[in-house]
């Protein structure tokens, strides 16, 4: 049976007694209060998260007393703080993730209009309304029923495409609206795809199209590529709710090429804990920039923000390890 939730309200002076309980150390009161006032006690916790102490290992039990069923043994979190932790540490942490997404947002705002490009022009090359002809699609995509709902997944995203076009107020849709009406050409509907409709689409294709494009990113299997699209929804996703970033366990994990073929990428080949985390999508992120636009600051901008902006954890036992840099990341060609 589901517990009620079983935490009380609390004001933001009780918030930070609580904390300083625990074994926070907080120098400015006042300044600490502000914070709590303008972010938030419960987005604060995300960072101080890796602050607080852990228990020996064990294995988790259920109100039974039983073993859960995919639990491993593990060390689990105390309510008490690591020696040392300052309400500032979290604060530092809090403003680089922030820096860091903001710069992830920067780039991934050009691989998202590049893709527009590449799937509108790839498909237009078919006919000027291929997105809604099931016959320019994979058979998994639009002739294939799901069993719950009846429907294809290409009848799913047309409902999300027409959404989109539904909710927009660009002066060039209502414009083509009104002079042509329905449908739009594929490279008028595609400016108001966003990421996931584009990555949900691109998997969607034909093997011949999705190679097409895919090798033009030096990539020459359109399926990794594929796999490359969903894990930086994933990323864009995080970054646009403002959700933490730079230790996240990364679920949707992309798939990897030939070291040949994405030699930046070869670190991860390897190591599993590190594919689990943001670094290999930064990684992959600057291969696309390289592409997109090859004079472009990013690299170096990510890697200054990286090698400088991270804030001093050590006394924490925390560091970009946390992220899954490998230990060359600093001669990368970035």
């Amino acid at each position: 049976m589901m517990q009620s939730y079983p935490k009380p309200w609390q004001s933001y002076q009780p918030q930070l007694d609580l904390l300083i309980t625990r074994g926070m150390t907080v120098t400015d009161q006042a300044k600490a209060l502000e914070y709590l006032e303008r972010i938030g006690y419960y987005r604060l916790s995300g960072y101080w998260f890796a602050f607080r102490e852990r228990s020996e290992l064990c294995c988790p039990l259920n109100q039974q007393g039983k073993k859960l069923s995919k639990t491993k043994v593990t060390r689990l979190p105390l309510d008490n703080f690591k020696a040392g932790t300052t309400f500032h540490n979290a604060v530092d942490l809090y403003v680089f993730d922030k820096k860091l997404r903001l710069l992830t947002l920067d780039a991934l705002e050009r691989i998202e209009i590049a893709l527009r490009v590449d799937i509108s022009h790839g498909l237009g090359r078919h006919e000027k309304f291929a997105y809604l002809r099931p016959e320019h699609f994979h058979e998994s995509f639009s002739t294939q029923l799901d069993s719950k709902t009846g429907l294809t997944k290409h009848n799913v995203w047309l409902g999300k495409h027409a959404a989109l076009i539904n909710r927009s107020n660009e002066d060039f849709i209502r414009h083509n609206k009104e002079k042509y009406g329905l449908p739009l050409a594929v490279w008028v509907a595609c400016e108001v795809w966003d990421f996931g409709t584009l990555s949900t689409l691109y998997a969607g294709m034909t093997e011949a199209d999705q190679d097409a494009i895919s090798q033009k990113y030096r990539i020459s299997n359109g399926r990794i590529f594929a796999s490359w699209l969903r894990s930086l929804n994933y990323l864009r996703n995080v970054c646009a709710h403002h959700s933490r970033l730079w230790n996240r366990n990364i679920v949707d994990q992309p798939k990897l090429p030939p070291v040949e073929q994405a030699p930046a990428l070869s670190a991860f080949h390897d190591d599993a804990q590190r594919r689990a985390r943001p670094f290999i999508l930064l990684c992959i992120t600057q291969h696309l920039m390289k592409v997109i636009n090859p004079s472009s600051s990013w690299g170096g901008r990510m890697k200054t923000l990286l090698g400088e902006g991270f804030p001093n954890l050590a006394h924490l036992d925390l560091s970009l390890d946390g992220m899954g840099i490998d230990q060359d990341w600093q001669n990368r060609d970035w």
